[in-house]
């Protein structure tokens, strides 16, 4: 009898024991999944919170991208402006310099528009139609030979023939003024025909207003 007491003692710790062995190694594994699955929740917050540092860094670079782009198109803009306004310039300044080095001549002692003096203030009626900003003024000039008051006199004469051709071409006569310089400012020195024909002109300058 007392060993078979004994025999169910035994069993009894044996069975104890194997109960409190599977308990904990349940206990160990309900810890384990439980601190994994914390670990994989935190990755898929920091994957989350990566993309959308990634979205806030492209959204940057983005914005970024289009602010130089802009600046780019503004500063060629301004560039372009600044080279058309140069290009006109320059070709104003052609245009004026063309202007005034065409001058009309004259024949001996007359004040008469010749045939070709007409053909050349047509082109600078049509030059005065088109730059309004700019006045004129028509310097009568004379040869050598006749006294300093009558080649004033002849040079007046020829500045305002000029004048009054164009006010009948339909530039205003507030525009246009008149001087005459008479034999005082030859272009060509000399005292010869061909020097003369020279000197007979009119010749014209631009003011801007």
């Amino acid at each position: 009898m007392p060993r078979k007491l004994m025999t169910i003692g035994i069993a009894l710790v044996f069975a104890c024991t194997s109960l409190v062995l599977v308990v904990s190694c349940a206990k160990k594994q309900v810890q384990v999944e439980e601190r994994v699955q914390p670990t994989t929740e935190q990755a898929k917050v920091t994957e989350t919170v990566q993309q959308e540092k990634e979205a806030v860094e492209t959204k940057e670079t983005k914005q970024v991208d289009t602010a130089k782009e802009e600046a780019y198109r503004r500063a060629e803009a301004e560039r372009q402006a600044r080279l058309r306004e140069l290009e006109r310039q320059q070709r104003l300044a052609f245009q004026i310099r063309e202007f005034e080095a065409e001058n009309i001549y004259f024949d001996f002692d007359k004040s008469d528009l010749k045939p070709e003096a007409q053909v050349v203030l047509k082109k600078k009626a049509e030059w005065l139609r088109n730059n309004p900003a700019y006045k004129l003024r028509i310097e009568g000039h004379c040869d050598e030979r006749g006294t300093n008051e009558y080649n004033l006199a002849l040079g007046e004469r020829r500045a305002h023939s000029a004048r009054n051709f164009l006010i009948a071409l339909g530039i205003s006569g507030d525009r246009i003024a008149t001087i005459s310089y008479g034999e005082e400012r030859p272009v060509d020195p000399g005292h010869n025909e061909a020097a003369w024909a020279k000197n007979r002109r009119d010749e014209f300058k631009l003011i801007k207003k």
